[in-house]
């Protein structure tokens, strides 16, 4: 492999710990930042030049340790048990997140429907729930192009209720033994609907075409488990129990899901890339940490970047950064500092970065929105 490609793959590992150690997903990140420290060693016995190897070394070692940091970060204890203090089974255990994701609806740029949505939708009838005589929304679905910030809002209202994070996926929800994802499914939300008499618990479907999606070609047990899924959340809604479970689910592709699915869900939020005003916000957000020349337009930058997803965003200044450390690096001056990002360095991105999701696809949402979206 050449030099030229592992520094690009140590990068992009790189780039992907700190996406994740900003999200709060400190496991994830020290896990990048570990192949990155691998990549970088690599690299510095590989290559002899003694300058290089200094750099590959220091970067090693930097890497190894702020993955050691977040590893001992993750290994917090957090007791998991029923509202009476009791041990709850194992087959609940592996959906709770014991530690809560760093994020707040600050962090969260734009989407300003879509959060005053879930507020209304959680936070309003957990406070009030006097004010519900005829219950509320139990079941959420956002959907929409990937990286725009579906996952980012669920997990910045869990920081905003003192409650119960359930996390499922196709991963640990399905297993090879007849009948045990069913059983994970009651397991779950019988728990749910326990802690739920008296403080909120939220139940996320990521993926969830994966989960509850109808195809051409499926097996048994995919049907037995979207339709468990299906009793359960009509469970919810049970006559005379109010309980605080609100199933959120998150997708790519909306049209892939059940109707019966879609039936259940009374909000259907559709979450889109961000226009231009939240387009600017994302560039300031992203840009705070790192010096800019005075020839940088924030305002043209965000005018260009239309179609762009709120991850693309963030990519395009990190790329634009890494430009400034490629240049440090290969000087030989480890001592230094990068120098300030120019507006050449965005242009230069822009004209290799395309946007991640096509014109085409996003008109294939709107008309979703247009017939299902509530």
């Amino acid at each position: 492999m050449s030099k030229e490609y592992l520094e690009s793959l140590a990068r992009r590992y790189l780039n992907e710990a700190i996406i994740n150690e900003k999200t709060g997903n400190r496991l994830d990140a020290a896990k990048n930042y570990r192949k990155a420290a691998e990549i970088f060693t690599l690299l510095g016995n590989n290559y002899k030049e003694t300058v290089s190897r200094s750099i590959y070394k220091n970067l090693a070692e930097s890497c190894s340790k702020k993955a050691e940091e977040l590893e001992r970060e993750t290994q917090i204890a957090i007791a998991i048990g029923d509202t009476n203090g009791n041990n709850i089974e194992e087959t609940v255990k592996e959906f709770i997140v014991t530690k809560k994701p760093n994020v707040k609806f600050e962090d969260v740029i734009g989407l300003d429907n879509v959060k005053q949505s879930i507020v209304e939708t959680i936070i309003y009838p957990y406070k009030r729930p006097d004010l519900f005589p005829f219950g509320w929304y139990k079941g959420i679905l956002l959907y929409g192009p990937p990286g725009c910030g579906k996952t980012l809002v669920v997990a910045a209202i869990v920081n905003e209720i003192n409650g119960v994070f359930m996390y499922v996926n196709a991963a640990n929800l399905m297993s090879k033994w007849l009948g045990e994802s069913e059983r994970k499914v009651t397991s779950m939300f019988n728990y749910a609907r326990k802690v739920g008499t008296s403080k909120p618990v939220i139940v996320f479907l990521d993926e969830a075409d994966a989960l509850l999606g109808v195809y051409d070609h499926e097996i048994g047990g995919e049907i037995r488990v979207r339709n468990q899924f299906l009793q359960e959340l009509d469970g919810l809604a049970d006559k005379g129990e109010k309980y605080f479970v609100f199933v959120m689910a998150a997708t790519n592709k909306p049209w892939k899901l059940d109707i019966g699915f879609l039936r259940r869900f009374q909000k259907r939020i559709y979450v889109p890339p961000p226009d231009v005003k939240a387009r600017r916000l994302l560039l300031e957000y992203y840009v705070k940490p790192f010096r800019l020349a005075d020839d940088v337009n924030l305002d043209l930058l965000s005018e260009i970047t239309e179609g762009y997803s709120a991850s693309d965003i963030r990519d395009i200044v990190l790329e634009a950064y890494f430009r400034t450390l490629r240049e440090l690096f290969r000087s030989g001056n480890i001592e230094g500092q990068p120098r300030s990002i120019s507006m050449q360095d965005f242009l230069e991105v822009l004209n290799v970065r395309k946007p991640s999701v096509s014109k085409e696809l996003l008109k294939k949402y709107e008309e979703w929105a247009m017939m299902y979206g509530s």
